[in-house]
């Protein structure tokens, strides 16, 4: 796999966590620690935001100078725009064969982790894209409270449950054709599992208090 461009999209606004992608978190501005992941990241060959935070900008400019920003258009501006518009307008200023979608907001995302990803997926030859999950080995119910993935007459250990895999939102990888046709991933996508606690995303104020709680274990070595 050639290397690849990563696309960050970012909004200045945050309806449950205000000012979050910006906010000091374990002594930087967040998505400043997704960037410093990136840049370890050897397979990433251009890191891209889009944004329409002043603030954001003014930082790149500061701190991260070889960071393209994109200034999101009028458009594509609300809380309830599709991101496949905004990840297929990116791919259209900035080209690549691959793209590599992360967020601001999974701080403990390791650039080896991101490393591995890519490497699998340009290893293997019966996939086509990549996105980032979570293996889930619990009871689980629907909204009715019949049992999805167990028989509740059969308590098997959870750890002998059928796994079943959560979408985390940590990472995507797709292709150039993908992204144009309005997807973020192909026909045969490659299901990577993540470490939990590298899956942690912020959505809530405690998500926010956990994460850095976290993240300033996993920098003194004790994660």
């Amino acid at each position: 796999m050639p290397r690849v461009v990563a696309l960050m999209p970012m909004r200045h606004s945050s309806e449950r966590v205000p000012g979050k992608n910006y906010r000091d978190f374990d002594g930087a501005p967040l998505f400043h620690h997704m960037l410093g992941e990136l840049h370890a990241c050897d397979q990433v060959s251009q890191v891209v935001i889009d944004t329409d935070s002043a603030t954001v900008t003014e930082q790149c400019r500061a701190h991260f100078p070889d960071v393209v920003v994109i200034d999101r258009p009028a458009s594509l501006l609300g809380g309830g725009m599709a991101m496949t518009e905004i990840l297929r307008h990116d791919a259209s200023i900035v080209q690549s064969e691959w793209y590599l979608q992360v967020h601001s907001t999974s701080p403990l995302l390791r650039s080896t982790t991101i490393a591995a990803a890519l490497a699998t997926l340009d290893a293997s030859r019966d996939h086509d894209s990549l996105f980032s999950v979570t293996r889930l080995q619990t009871r689980l119910y629907n909204e009715a409270g019949d049992a999805v993935n167990h028989d509740p007459a059969i308590l098997l250990r959870t750890q002998d449950l059928p796994p079943l895999y959560e979408e985390n939102s940590g990472m995507y990888v797709f292709t150039r054709e993908q992204v144009r046709a309005g997807r973020r991933f192909g026909d045969r996508p490659l299901l990577f599992e993540i470490d939990p606690l590298e899956a942690t995303d912020i959505d809530e104020e405690s998500d926010f208090v956990l994460a850095e709680a976290l993240h300033r274990l996993q920098s003194e070595g004790k994660l």
